[in-house]
């Protein structure tokens, strides 16, 4: 592709857009373009609310895949790229899942996270080797990020996936992508123009955020990965998630202070053994047994328990 053609493709993307209204922002009272720029932002949700259907089909999708002990890699490049980063690095923590379970894949690799890599995005070939080294399965699901929806890293992505039989997902902020044509699930979330013109890490780099917060989210949670609204898969590996870990313990079972501490002593600070030691009466072995025959899902686990 030439400059020219670049360009041209450019000048025609929702998110690159011109807005001459805003040409003096830059003489505006700071209060002012403040308000501007959260007024931008209110737009937001209403563009990812459009998608819910076909987010919602991702989830589904990939948490099934996910049950037979798939992964879930995002790639992408610049902010779209370390957004998918950012995500899957909270997953662990979070939800107690393997590192290597959630994955994000950035172009140019961790350097770029900080430093950006000239012509990493550019290349679907760079995108090819780096799920080659992953080794996919038809198991794995791989989701492209891009705001423009024209990325190559991103692109190249998705399409060798797809070719490798893994389930795809492609996140763009334009309609009409190559992204989301390349993908079996296409989510567009066009959030319009952007404040600064082709500073897409604005709104779009938002839109995206709270996308990818709903695919691992949801998915986690069509996992077994939460009781109800409560975290119980966390990860207590410091103060604050060890005292986050006794309120869970607290919320679930109504349990006082002594018994919780009791029963996270004797399960290894593991929650959601230490919930159905409570709630079913159980010793900590007999709770490890119940969930892994139950999948780690806390709630089947509470219907095996003896009576």
């Amino acid at each position: 592709m030439t400059t020219d053609d670049l360009r041209s493709q450019l000048a025609s993307l929702t998110t690159e857009a011109f807005r001459p209204e805003l040409a003096d922002i830059d003489r505006l009272p700071t209060l002012d373009i403040a308000r501007l720029m959260n007024g931008e932002d209110t737009g937001v949700p209403a563009a990812v609310a459009a998608q819910l259907p076909r987010i919602a089909a991702a989830v589904d999708a990939v948490a099934e895949r996910m049950a037979r002990g798939g992964r879930l890699v995002y790639a992408g490049a610049g902010t779209a790229g370390r957004l998918g980063v950012l995500d899957a690095s909270e997953c662990p923590p979070t939800f107690n899942t393997d590192p290597d379970q959630v994955v994000g894949l950035i172009a140019g690799g961790p350097a770029a996270m900080v430093t950006s890599v000239e012509g990493a995005e550019d290349s679907a070939e760079l995108a090819s080797r780096d799920l080659d080294a992953l080794k996919l399965t038809p198991d794995d699901s791989v989701v492209g990020v891009s705001a423009s929806g024209r990325t190559p890293y991103a692109v190249g992505a998705v399409a060798h996936a797809r070719a490798l039989g893994a389930l795809t997902i492609g996140l763009a902020c334009n309609e009409h992508s190559a992204l989301a044509a390349a993908a079996e699930h296409g989510i567009e979330v066009v959030v319009g123009p952007e404040l600064i013109t082709g500073s897409t890490r604005l709104k779009a780099g938002t839109a995206q955020k709270l996308v990818l917060n709903m695919l691992s989210t949801i998915t986690m949670i069509r996992l077994g990965k939460t009781y109800g609204n409560l975290m119980v898969d966390v990860r207590a590996s410091n103060a604050k998630l060890r005292a986050r870990a006794h309120r869970i313990v607290a919320l679930a079972t109504g349990a006082d202070d002594a018994e919780i501490e009791k029963a996270l002593t004797e399960t290894g600070g593991e929650v959601k053994h230490a919930v159905l030691t409570l709630l079913a009466g159980v010793d900590a072995p007999t709770a490890a047994h119940l969930l892994t025959e139950s999948g780690g899902r806390l709630r089947a686990a509470l219907t095996r328990a003896p009576r």
